[in-house]
């Protein structure tokens, strides 16, 4: 529901079943509130209200239902949160499994949600540069309000420089220097073309070895970190892909987007991957 639907109330008593319906009784609502909270002390609940039909910008309550009492409800404040984010609240419902969550977010916002059922999103990806890029562009994308499933992100992370303990040749080579990766062995940049003056292992993607050979023309021990290798296919899950130029492809419960990817991408790719589940 919308904010503008839900209206609060602090009462001077403690709320209960008996009380409410005290509180009803001859109760008029404004056309546009659907729902009231009710607040006591640290005592929450919300009312559907429905009202009688009518022009009136006040109207007599016909009946309401109780969506939630005290011991079911608990209120969360966060200044930052927008309360009419979808994946935004489906975190917050993932904090406070089975409750009514009354919430008050950016400019005093007011809304609730109830069994709101989050919906999992893992992202897998390679680092570093650190923070994982796509981590950051499907959080902007969640953000965006653009994106209206309930979608709770995980990350699976693949840390190249975890990989460099399981290098048996004297010298390891990253795909590229921005990386800043280092080693307390003889180290490469695959972007930069060096010449090769050690047995090297390479830790990169597959792209990463077809560049290998193409320059060194050999073939080269290889420790492969290519997102699309580390998805779990029955999770629905997104990574970056080189092999994708533009948009996004999906396999299954997997989304690829390109490694260039926009948030525009990883929306479309977010929402298309959601559509279909």
């Amino acid at each position: 529901m919308h904010c503008k639907d839900v209206s609060m109330r602090d009462v001077d008593f403690d709320i209960d079943e008996d009380s409410i319906a005290r509180l009803m009784d001859g109760w008029t609502a404004y056309v546009r509130t659907e729902f009231l909270v009710l607040h006591h002390g640290d005592q929450y609940a919300v009312l559907e209200l429905h009202k009688e039909q009518g022009k009136d910008l006040f109207r007599r309550l016909e009946s309401y239902d109780i969506v939630s009492l005290p011991e079911d409800t608990v209120y969360h404040e966060d200044p930052k949160l927008d309360v009419l984010n979808t994946p935004a609240l489906a975190g917050l419902q993932s904090m406070y499994p089975g409750k009514c969550v009354v919430m008050r977010g950016m400019f005093s916002h007011i809304n609730f949600i109830k069994n709101l059922e989050p919906q999992r999103l893992m992202v897998v990806d390679n680092v570093p540069p650190s923070p994982s890029k796509l981590g950051v562009l499907v959080d902007i994308a969640l953000a965006s309000g653009f994106i209206d499933h309930p979608i709770v992100k995980e990350e699976r992370i693949i840390d190249m420089a975890d990989k460099v303990p399981e290098v048996e040749t004297e010298a390891v080579m990253f795909p590229c220097r921005v990386s800043h990766l280092n080693a307390d062995k003889p180290f490469y940049f695959l972007d930069d073309a060096p010449k090769v003056e050690h047995e090297v292992t390479l830790i990169g993607c597959h792209l990463s070895k077809r560049i290998y050979t193409s320059l060194y023309h050999s073939d080269v021990p290889f420790i492969n970190v290519c997102p699309a290798d580390y998805v779990d296919p029955d999770v629905r899950t997104i990574v970056k892909c080189c092999k994708v130029k533009n948009g996004h492809e999906i396999d299954g419960n997997t989304v690829r987007v390109p490694w260039g990817a926009t948030v525009p991408e990883v929306v479309d790719a977010i929402n298309d991957l959601f559509a279909r589940s």
